[in-house]
């Protein structure tokens, strides 16, 4: 990934969310408030963070499998255990997932600003990383701060659009920067 679409697509990817918490009201937060314990976002947050995860395995080199000589039996040990939260620890897994979804993105966008040092503006991008992958790990391991950082974001009418109004500028500062490279 280049480091102007790195930019670009994080830019937007801000700007989206900031419009939708600027003006999106009750439907906004009806299903923020819902999405933690989703059934629908389980399967498609933590589906696509385990086959994202699991296509990340097979793509193991040699020299990182030290016990292993193709990547397969790994591959089945992982997929196992994500059947298996499925069926055994289903609370809060939409969140779980969104968690591994950042940090398997931001591997990517960090690897696309590498070695740039004569571009300070990538560090638009790649302070909003660095901000998702520390709210990616806290989150996997306490899940339930989500719903709970949801019930105060729209327990007042204001909290939302000043969220929202905040990223949507920090997004489209980041997707003109983009444009700079």
């Amino acid at each position: 990934m280049s480091l102007f679409l790195a930019t670009l697509l994080g830019g937007l990817f801000l700007v989206l969310l900031g419009a939708l918490l600027l003006g999106g009201g009750v439907k906004v937060s009806s299903t923020a408030k819902a999405l933690p314990r989703s059934q629908r976002g389980a399967w498609l947050f933590f589906g696509a963070g385990a086959l994202g995860f699991l296509w990340r395995i097979s793509r193991l080199g040699e020299a990182d499998l030290i016990f292993f000589q193709s990547p397969l039996p790994v591959m089945l040990g992982f997929g196992a255990l994500a059947v298996l939260a499925f069926i055994y620890a289903p609370d809060f897994l939409a969140v779980r997932g969104l968690s591994i979804i950042a940090l398997l993105l931001a591997e990517p966008m960090l690897q696309a600003a590498y070695m740039e040092w004569h571009l300070p503006q990538r560090l638009l991008m790649v302070v909003a990383v660095y901000v998702a992958i520390t709210a990616a790990l806290y989150l996997a391991a306490a899940p339930y701060r989500l719903r709970d950082a949801f019930e105060w974001l729209f327990r007042q009418p204001n909290r939302p659009r000043v969220t929202g109004a905040v990223l949507l500028a920090y997004g489209l500062v980041t997707t003109v920067a983009a444009f700079t490279y």
